[in-house]
């Protein structure tokens, strides 16, 4: 008789969803296994899943180390150990993907996941961000692929000292990643997203009349005629943008909206050649934000204006009209000041810039000079205020209205809460480190595929509570019905499964379940029980 112990914790629940969403059978399908590995293409992504979300700090490619502390066999399959488990096996499985083609390979699973589960795609999210690589990555080197380049572009976290990755992702509503792609690192927002529009349509049958959500770096002449009108869209516009910037100086009648913390002034613009809705509105969160900045740049602006009025005070000038002209300009690249006195005073001189009393009929040089005082001027300030917690959102949909079209702007949320996901220091994928850019570019996607199975995880145990009527606590006791995965991970917190054997034979298993784990394993279903219930 011989008893063992595992401890699984969470990882059960990341196994059984991964089987549940038949990714292994997609995976097996287009990177079919080789006679001379040992391992499929499938099982070594399922570990780098399991590695992915396992939030224990370690970092997606430090597979041996994770891999000795966790049940393997249970987990991938009979036979399997850490062992086998190795950079070179890990790095096989990336240049795979990236011969099949990263995006390509996400698709498939993407498409086959949204084609066998019902999820929506009312509303379609889509944004870019970047991560930090470290290496020299010289990717002029002769040898270079056709792959993504790792170099210097925008940096949003900071380090300007870093080359990057640009990841652009395409989410639904309840953020499961419908498309994704790794760019090089200066590519620009303008083209990449439009080129995941494009692609995300071919790759996946979506509703004509679903609505794309993208930031402000969408709208140009040139995309919003790409777009056209039967591609239906909302998104922030430049304040840059003319029509824009006419709105936002504009004196506007806005309307209260349901929520007191919002109004809204709602017209019609055309902006490349399409018809669009535009709604400006005004943020109490917005405009309370910006009172405190401008209040700041008031004083600076103010500080700024006083050291230039005492150098214009000390220049002359040779005729009355040029002293005139050079007050208006200084009034010209001041906006925000005035003169609250000015005066154009004569100053005489001895020619040639000689000294002392001049002689009697001795010619004389004269020149003038400003002198002045000055005050903000408070109805530039009062025009520059009017600008203050206002944004104008535009739509080719002509019949949404202004509050039908912030609510489903906000939600851009969605996809940036993906980000937030792939940036967590637990997940610790912004420390990169791999050998070849092909292999980062297939990193990229397998990152992309922790969230799929992080986001679907969370949307089904929420989707069966909700069906139920059951609830679990919360962190602080409390039932609830919207628990988040990364919750419910810390509830399987210490599980351990038990296994009894006599000479080679199962003979019982045990573990260590409460009730509360008990109900989500039954919510989350089969798939996920079988990891921890197994025969016993």
């Amino acid at each position: 008789m011989e008893i063992s112990s595992i401890l699984i914790q969470h990882l059960g629940l990341v196994a059984g969803m991964f089987d549940l969403l038949g990714i292994d059978e997609v995976i097996d399908r287009i990177l079919p296994k080789k006679r001379h590995h040992k391992l499929p293409h499938s099982v070594v992504v399922k570990a780098m899943i399991l590695n992915g979300l396992g939030f224990t700090g370690q970092r997606l490619y430090l597979f041996p180390n994770f891999f000795r502390t966790i049940p393997v066999e249970h987990l991938l399959g009979e036979g399997i150990c850490a062992d086998d488990l190795n950079d070179d096996v890990v790095g096989r499985t990336l240049d795979a993907i990236f011969e099949y083609g990263p995006t390509e390979f996400f698709n498939e699973i993407s498409f086959h996941v949204m084609k066998t589960f019902s999820m929506g795609t009312e509303l379609i999210h889509t944004d870019t961000t970047n991560f930090s690589v470290y290496g020299k990555y010289e990717t002029d080197a002769p040898d270079a692929t056709d792959s993504i380049k790792i170099t210097f572009g925008h940096a949003k976290d900071g380090r300007t000292d870093l080359k990057r990755f640009v990841l652009g992702m395409v989410v639904n509503s309840i953020g499961i990643p419908l498309f994704a792609k790794a760019y090089s690192g200066n590519e620009s927002d303008k083209k990449s997203i439009i080129e995941m529009i494009r692609k995300t349509q071919a790759a996946i049958q979506i509703d004509p009349l679903s609505i794309w959500i993208a930031d402000s770096a969408v709208y140009t002449e040139e995309n919003i005629q790409l777009l056209g009108t039967e591609t239906l869209w909302i998104t922030r516009v430049p304040a840059t943008v003319k029509e824009a910037a006419s709105l936002l100086a504009s004196e506007l009648n806005m309307v209260p909206g349901s929520d007191p913390r919002y109004t809204f002034y709602s017209t019609e613009i055309v902006y490349g050649g399409v018809r669009q809705r535009a709604a400006v509105v005004w943020s109490q969160e917005k405009q309370d934000r910006e009172d405190k900045t401008f209040a700041k740049k008031l004083q600076q602006i103010d500080s700024n204006a006083k050291k230039d009025l005492k150098r214009l005070s000390r220049m002359e000038f040779v005729c009355i009209p040029d002293a005139e002209n050079a007050a208006k300009q200084w009034l010209a690249e001041h906006p925000h000041h005035r003169f609250r006195e000015m005066a154009i005073s004569t100053i005489t001189g001895r020619l040639g810039g000689k000294r002392g009393r001049p002689k009697k009929d001795e010619p004389l040089k004269t020149r003038y000079k400003i002198s002045a005082t000055i005050d903000i001027d408070p109805e530039a300030v009062a025009k520059e205020r009017i600008k203050l917690g206002r944004f104008v959102l535009a739509s080719n949909k002509l019949d949404l209205e202004p509050e039908e079209m912030l609510a489903h702007y906000k939600k851009q949320h969605t996809v940036e809460k993906g980000f937030r996901f792939l940036k967590d220091k637990s997940f610790h994928v912004s420390e990169i480190y791999l050998k070849k850019e092909e292999r980062i570019q297939s990193l990229a996607v397998i990152m992309v595929l922790n969230l799929l199975i992080y986001s679907f995880s969370e949307f089904k145990l929420r989707a069966r509570l909700k069906e139920t009527g059951m609830t679990i606590p919360n962190q602080i006791k409390k039932p609830t019905q919207r628990p988040t995965m990364r919750w419910v991970f810390e509830i399987f917190r210490g599980i351990i499964r038990t296994t009894v054997t006599d000479d080679g034979r199962i003979v019982g298993e045990t573990n260590n379940l409460d009730d509360v784990q008990r109900l989500i394993l039954s919510l989350m279903g089969a798939e996920c029980e079988k990891y921890y219930l197994g025969n016993g």
